[in-house]
Protein backbone atom coordinates (compact mmCIF):
# COMPACT_ATOMS: atom_id res chain seq x y z
CA UNK A 1 0.00 0.00 0.00
CA UNK A 2 1.22 3.20 -1.18
CA UNK A 3 1.11 6.10 1.75
CA UNK A 4 -0.02 9.82 0.32
CA UNK A 5 1.64 12.40 1.87
CA UNK A 6 -0.35 16.12 2.59
CA UNK A 7 2.36 18.40 2.70
CA UNK A 8 2.70 21.72 1.61
CA UNK A 9 4.68 22.59 -0.55
CA UNK A 10 6.45 26.22 0.63
CA UNK A 11 6.03 29.38 -0.98
CA UNK A 12 3.03 27.68 -3.02
CA UNK A 13 0.02 29.21 -4.17
CA UNK A 14 -1.95 27.99 -1.67
CA UNK A 15 0.71 29.05 1.12
CA UNK A 16 -0.30 32.66 0.76
CA UNK A 17 -3.50 34.18 2.22
CA UNK A 18 -6.36 35.76 -0.42
CA UNK A 19 -5.68 39.43 -1.53
CA UNK A 20 -8.83 41.16 -0.94
CA UNK A 21 -10.81 42.84 -3.77
CA UNK A 22 -10.90 46.47 -4.31
CA UNK A 23 -14.37 46.40 -3.05
CA UNK A 24 -13.29 45.00 0.42
CA UNK A 25 -10.57 47.43 0.82
CA UNK A 26 -12.72 50.26 -0.06
CA UNK A 27 -15.67 49.31 2.94
CA UNK A 28 -12.80 48.96 5.18
CA UNK A 29 -11.62 51.87 4.95
CA UNK A 30 -14.97 53.85 4.48
CA UNK A 31 -15.38 56.09 7.60
CA UNK A 32 -18.92 56.08 7.74
CA UNK A 33 -19.45 52.54 6.95
CA UNK A 34 -16.95 52.18 9.82
CA UNK A 35 -19.14 54.07 12.23
CA UNK A 36 -22.27 52.84 11.18
CA UNK A 37 -20.69 48.91 12.10
CA UNK A 38 -19.24 50.05 15.44
CA UNK A 39 -23.32 51.57 16.58
CA UNK A 40 -24.12 48.07 15.47
CA UNK A 41 -21.81 46.23 17.53
CA UNK A 42 -22.24 48.48 20.67
CA UNK A 43 -25.83 47.79 20.01
CA UNK A 44 -26.00 44.26 20.23
CA UNK A 45 -23.50 44.19 23.23
CA UNK A 46 -25.86 46.67 25.08
CA UNK A 47 -28.79 44.30 24.52
CA UNK A 48 -26.64 41.55 26.21
CA UNK A 49 -25.05 43.23 29.20
CA UNK A 50 -28.42 44.87 29.56
CA UNK A 51 -30.49 41.16 29.51
CA UNK A 52 -28.29 40.00 32.42
CA UNK A 53 -29.38 42.83 34.32
CA UNK A 54 -32.67 42.41 34.74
Amino acid sequence: MEEQSNQTIAYSEESYPPVPTRATRFWRAFIPWQLYRWVVLNIKILRIVAGGHS
